[in-house]
């Protein structure tokens, strides 16, 4: 009897450790894409279609597109906001002056998120994608895995479940209202099994990329540290 109970010991321990092994698999295996590239595209700020639900009027830059329409069609997202700031005709487009100075939706590389069909201003059931959304993009507090710049949800001041979830691209350094050299992005179609690809040298100065007329602001580089909204 005891050699049995030992041998069922060691084979219950055995399916604990493969139990173990496959839930960090499968977690590393949800934590943010595992290839991103750089896009060197020429931007412009164009709305946001009908495939991306969303507010009326939103807009971002068009080399974001092929990642969120891959979100949408994945987790249950509707778009409040996007690219917030002046067009070329004088017009104002998204959140006028209820982002902080230097944020990505400035830029068109900056979305507001919260549940479709969801219940605003409460944290229930229905945010419960947005969330599993963000632990995919950020798996741990304030690491978030490229493409993504910045990641702003619960623990962060002005957002969380119940109020959006912010999410931000990599990009190049930018002035205010103006488009980015290049912008990182997760393949989506046959490229996806690209690798990271480095920014290119740098090149002599050059004048900004044509963009949304409005004011300049400060330039400001990428890294991790937090853009807001």
């Amino acid at each position: 009897m005891a050699a049995v109970a030992e041998k069922t010991g060691r084979i219950l321990l055995a399916l604990a450790a493969l139990l173990a092994l496959g839930l960090l698999i499968a977690n590393s295996a949800s934590a943010g894409p595992t290839a991103t590239r750089l896009v060197y595209a020429p931007g412009e700020i164009v709305p946001i279609p009908a495939s991306i639900p969303h507010e009326e009027g939103d807009m971002v830059d068009k080399r974001i597109l092929g990642d969120l329409r891959w979100i949408a069609a994945r987790y249950p997202i509707y778009v409040t906001d996007g690219y917030s700031g002046p067009l070329p005709n004088g017009e104002h487009v998204g959140c006028n002056q209820c982002h902080v100075r230097g944020s990505d939706h400035y830029n068109g590389l900056a979305v507001d998120l919260v549940p479709l069909n969801g219940t605003p201003g409460k944290c229930d059931e229905t945010w419960n994608a947005i969330t599993r959304l963000a632990e995919w993009a950020e798996p741990i507090q304030n690491e978030p895995v490229p493409p993504f710049r910045w990641v702003g949800y619960n623990g962060d001041a002005g957002h969380g479940c119940g109020n959006h979830l912010h999410l931000s691209w990599q990009h190049s350094p930018v002035a205010m209202y103006q488009l980015a050299e290049w912008v990182e992005v997760f393949p989506t179609g046959p490229a996806s099994g690209r690798k990271p690809r480095k920014p290119r040298p740098s090149s002599p100065p050059q004048k900004l990329p044509t963009g949304p007329p409005g004011g300049i602001g400060t330039i400001h580089s990428g890294g991790l540290a937090p853009r807001g909204d």
